[in-house]
């Protein structure tokens, strides 16, 4: 339990070059936080529904992250609402109620309506915010992505919404909502036909040779990475497209650029200042680290005053790396202030696998 609340409280960021701690909540972007945060809510639930007064309980509750659907008696939304807010002593959980309007009541993209003869209906809900923007097909992206929104679309009105006629009102706007972004009838026709006419599934065969011998991601060149998704589809490989530059990556910086000092898991390349060579490595540790390592080896072999026969015995020597033999041999300075990083990669063997097509690259 220390080392949970140790992680949990362990909230601190950096901005502009200052340390901060956040004091409140759980650190965004943390695997642990949304699980933590569901068992709090899930305790609070259950205190919250066990304790309430008879007037006010709720006889169904279904709650997604921080969306709850409940149905109490009429007029008692105000009493649970503060019954609610009085479980977390804390105050840091705050509830809030919408009643139905017009018989309706939206939750999530789900709208609830109620009909004349008490039974209910669902349709799409979208906020009154909606514009009703998606990937324009004229953009960059390969065909099946925006196909893709095509299917995502058609798909939640046939899971979501209930009626005919309704289903009939939600196609006809998914239409006039696609076509205002460019999306040709063919492509929308395209798609409900391979909906309505599935391919079959094809198990995959029992020799593992014959298996997909994993995935690649590759960035999306039109006309080039479709036919070198081909290539590797051929050698058992799959294939996933991703834009290779975005006006969010090109606008958007909100973090502190970090110090490639301070950068683990690279690739980094350094030069020599006396010949075209490179020398390329990779590490997992930082940066600074394994280049203090290259550094002081090669010092301790320049630092030594060579005779004929000294300079022979050294180049004999088995050295740690590359860099240190390449002083030894050829009395070269290296140019340590250039040393730069030139690629980043968590995976290990991917990260070896991209410094052999560094080191093939500048030879």
């Amino acid at each position: 339990m220390e080392l949970v609340n140790f992680i949990l409280t362990t909230t601190y960021f950096t901005s502009k070059g200052v340390i901060y701690k956040q004091k409140k909540g759980m650190a965004m972007g943390s695997p642990l936080s949304p699980i933590a945060v569901d068992l709090f809510m899930e305790w609070i639930e259950e205190e919250a529904i066990t304790t309430a007064p008879l007037n006010c309980k709720p006889s169904l509750w279904k709650r997604y992250v921080d969306d709850v659907l409940e149905v109490i008696k009429r007029g008692e939304a105000e009493n649970l609402t503060n019954h609610l807010n009085q479980v977390d002593l804390t105050g840091s959980i705050k509830f809030t109620y919408e009643e139905e309007s017009n018989s309706s009541l939206p939750f999530l993209d789900t709208l609830i309506i109620k009909k004349p003869d008490g039974t209910t209906k669902l349709c799409i809900y979208r906020k009154p915010t909606h514009t009703d923007q998606y990937l324009q097909f004229d953009s960059h992206h390969p065909l099946h992505q925006k196909l893709g929104v095509v299917r995502t679309l058609l798909d939640r009105k046939d899971t979501i919404v209930t009626e005919t006629e309704d289903q009939r009102k939600e196609e006809l706007h998914i239409k006039q909502a696609l076509a205002r972004c460019g999306y040709p009838e063919w492509s929308i026709n395209k798609v409900k036909a391979d909906k309505e006419n599935p391919k079959p599934k094809v198990k995959p065969p029992k020799d593992s040779r014959e298996r997909s011998k994993g995935l690649v991601v590759i960035p999306y060149v039109e006309g080039l990475s479709e036919r070198v998704s081909r290539i590797f589809k051929k050698h058992g490989f799959s294939t996933s497209m991703k834009p290779h530059r975005t006006i969010r990556n090109m606008l958007v910086h909100p973090k502190d650029k970090r110090d490639p000092l301070q950068s683990a898991e690279v690739i980094y390349e350094i030069p020599c200042q006396n010949c075209p060579k490179t020398y390329i490595g990779e590490t997992g540790r930082l940066f600074e680290t394994r280049l203090t390592e290259h550094k002081s080896e090669s010092e301790k072999v320049s630092a030594k005053s060579f005779t004929r026969s000294q300079r022979k015995a050294s180049a004999s020597e088995i050295h740690k790396s590359a860099i240190a033999e390449h002083v030894a041999h050829q009395n070269h300075v290296i140019g340590w202030d250039e040393a730069q990083v030139i690629d980043q990669e968590s995976d290990k063997t991917t990260r070896w696998l991209k410094e052999a097509i560094w080191i093939r690259k500048f030879e």
